[in-house]
């Protein structure tokens, strides 16, 4: 196996740091890494937002779901959808563009996904641990306010980077589903009751499994963070669909 594949098998979140730095070299290395992701068209559909100020760190530790670790972290990144800069540009040179779309805003997140996630992996070649915070998509009005996102622009993915603590790096990495259970050919199964249980039952250790699935429901995906995810989520949305 090689290292870069090595590193992509063992890597996993990390959300306590030691106080050791990030240097200006290592920090553009990975911001380097990130533009130079594969991306729709060579457009780059997004813009990257690195938070240098502690004020707003602290309080994006906040608004997104009150997790202290993100103020702790040594560098903190949030990749933003950008259908608003080429709209913008068109209309400077005298063009005549339709508005930003869903297809759009689909193709944006993607860019700003893949963009994030080669800075994780070159984050994860330097030694630095990454952890992404999904709940940037909390809170739509505040994030839209303290970031100063105009219409069009999309807080895809956000990412905290620091040297792992000892405590990070001997955790064990949360289980997987295999390939079997995530890979089929050409077509979407017909996933019924078995195959979802194949497909669900390594994360359930040694609790059955309708109990594992009812608590993991009630915790994650009916809980109010979800909820709110989806209500800022439509509000983004409704800027793509307005006519």
């Amino acid at each position: 196996m090689n290292e870069t594949i090595r590193q992509l098998n063992e890597r996993k979140s990390v959300r306590v740091f030691t106080d050791r730095a990030i240097s200006k070299e290592d920090r553009e290395a990975i911001l380097n890494a990130a533009i130079m992701a594969p991306t729709a068209g060579c457009q780059q559909f997004y813009t990257v937002l690195e938070i240098t100020d502690p004020g707003l760190q602290e309080r994006l530790s906040e608004t997104c779901d009150h997790q202290p670790f993100i103020a702790r972290a040594k560098m903190v990144l949030v990749f933003l959808a950008d259908c608003s800069k080429w709209y913008k540009g068109f209309l400077d040179a005298g063009c005549s563009p339709r508005r930003p779309g869903a297809g759009d805003l689909l193709l944006a997140c993607a860019d700003a996904c893949i963009a994030a996630q080669n800075a994780v992996t070159a984050a994860e070649s330097l030694g630095i641990g990454s952890c992404y915070i999904g709940d940037i998509l909390e809170n739509c009005e505040i994030h839209r306010e303290i970031l100063g996102l105009p219409p069009y622009v999309v807080p895809a993915a956000m990412l905290v980077f620091g040297y792992p603590a000892e405590s990070q790096m001997k955790r064990e990495k949360p289980r997987r589903a295999g390939i079997d259970r995530i890979v089929y050919e050409n077509r979407y199964p017909e996933m019924d009751s078995a195959m979802l249980r194949d497909i669900f039952e390594v994360r359930c250790g040694n609790t059955p499994y309708e109990e594992w699935m009812r608590a993991f429901c009630g915790r994650k995906y009916n809980s109010d963070f979800a909820k709110e995810m989806s209500r800022s989520a439509a509000i983004y949305l409704e800027d793509f669909l307005a006519k």
